[in-house]
């Protein structure tokens, strides 16, 4: 999906098209790895000088609503955003650039029902994050 069907989203559902959203959207949209709210305000505001922070965290929130973005918890406890991928799909971040991967994989199926039975809980999704470091990272070294 590109940042035109994006732009497209957020009017179908009410949502004004003013130059700032058209500048969170442009920067989060192109992101290949997952950018706190500071992060997208820094970059948007390079196009968008009067944009304010409190812009970005509504577009935020509002392409959330709409499923165009997910939230990633990162070990810091900082919440970042990357644009979700099509379909049930893991996270691996990069915890040195922060770069993102999506993988798919729902080989967890046994696992989730083992804990159901232990619990008692009715378990019905599941959301999975990995952290380590990407191959250019790795390389770089230390």
């Amino acid at each position: 999906m590109n940042s035109k069907s994006w732009l497209t989203a957020l009017s179908e559902h009410g949502y004004r098209l003013t130059e700032a959203r058209r500048a969170v959207v442009a920067i989060i949209h192109s992101s290949q790895r997952a950018l706190t709210p500071l992060e997208v305000y820094d970059s948007a505001r390079l196009a968008y000088p009067e944009l304010g922070l409190v812009s970005v965290y509504r577009t935020l929130e509002k392409l959330e609503e709409l499923n165009l973005i997910q939230r990633v918890h990162q070990p810091a406890g900082c919440q970042a955003f990357i644009s979700s991928a099509e379909g049930h799909k893991h996270l691996l971040l990069c915890k040195r650039c922060g770069q993102v991967t999506f993988f798919e994989g729902d080989d967890l199926e046994p696992l989730i029902k083992s804990i159901s039975r232990r619990t008692n809980y009715a378990i019905s999704e599941h959301w999975l994050q990995l952290f380590g470091l990407c191959e250019n990272c790795q390389k770089s070294g230390s």
